[in-house]
């Protein structure tokens, strides 16, 4: 996959996203929206992994500890063809397989159930230990929150696997500025996230434009050369990019959209498809 396809494809990940919400009523836009190129980097030129057999023990492993995102992990798995697009609009629905959170009994791809804030990370940690332990060779990607690292137990994990040398283990964090509650700051400030992954024995590697696809499979290039160290990603990103009404509003963190809102968003991001 060239990487000049990739802005294409994460703009259909927002289409999906946006299209999923209309049809549940609810859910999580903002942050789903804005990790939307990280997935399309991991997903279409990254990771090793073969939609035709979700299980297939050699597969790199993808965990979503910003759970609540998961509109848009489910948005590139029916992409892959983990499951049909017609799927997706049953997210949230009484007897849908697409839980606002994801679940891995019950929706292929799906690598850890998530949504407790900490744990993901937590288990993506355990699972890089087990390929270490049992000389496997596939690699473990996960992806926090900023908020989300306001939790202990991120840093418990952080310290585990940095203690731990576990190399094949790479954490981005989706960092758009943004929490339920307000920004980073208002809240309770996990600043300056370099400064502490690098305490904890990561390869920090800092990334202005978290949209930029190029700059994102570069850092995931980097990550591969990287001995002894698990690495983290940082990416600075928008919340609800690419639909203008929500970019930057604390108000999108979860919240459904009108019909005017929802023809407004598809059309932006269709424009933007075309361009």
């Amino acid at each position: 996959m060239q990487t000049s396809n990739l802005p294409k494809i994460a703009n259909e990940i927002r289409l999906n996203i946006i299209e999923a919400l209309h049809a549940s009523g609810s859910g999580h836009p903002g942050g789903s929206l804005s990790t939307a190129d990280i997935l399309a980097c991991l997903y279409y030129k990254e990771m090793n992994i073969d939609p035709s057999n979700p299980d297939w023990p050699a597969r790199d492993r993808f965990v979503l500890s910003k759970g609540h995102a998961a509109p848009a992990l489910y948005s590139v798995l029916s992409m892959k063809g983990y499951f049909s697009h017609e799927d997706l609009l049953t997210l949230r629905k009484m007897g849908g397989f697409l839980q606002g959170h994801p679940d891995m009994k019950h929706t292929p791809g799906v690598d850890m159930s998530t949504g407790s804030l900490g744990q993901g990370v937590s288990a993506a940690t355990g699972m890089a230990l087990s390929a270490k332990l049992f000389g496997d060779d596939f690699r473990v990607y996960t992806l926090l929150g900023d908020g989300e690292i306001q939790e202990g137990q991120v840093w418990e994990a952080a310290m585990f696997a940095g203690s731990h040398k576990l190399d094949n283990l790479v954490v981005f964090v989706d960092n758009n500025n943004l929490q339920i509650d307000g920004t980073l700051e208002e809240v309770n400030s996990p600043y300056p996230l370099d400064d502490k992954f690098r305490a904890f024995n990561f390869h920090v590697i800092v990334l202005e434009d978290g949209h930029d696809t190029a700059a994102i499979c570069a850092a995931l290039d980097e990550a591969r050369t990287v001995k002894s160290k698990p690495t983290c990603i940082i990416c600075k990103t928008i919340k609800g990019k690419g639909v203008s009404f929500m970019e930057n509003q604390v108000g999108w963190h979860g919240k459904g959209m009108t019909e005017e809102q929802y023809l407004q968003a598809k059309e932006e991001l269709e424009k933007a498809g075309e361009a």
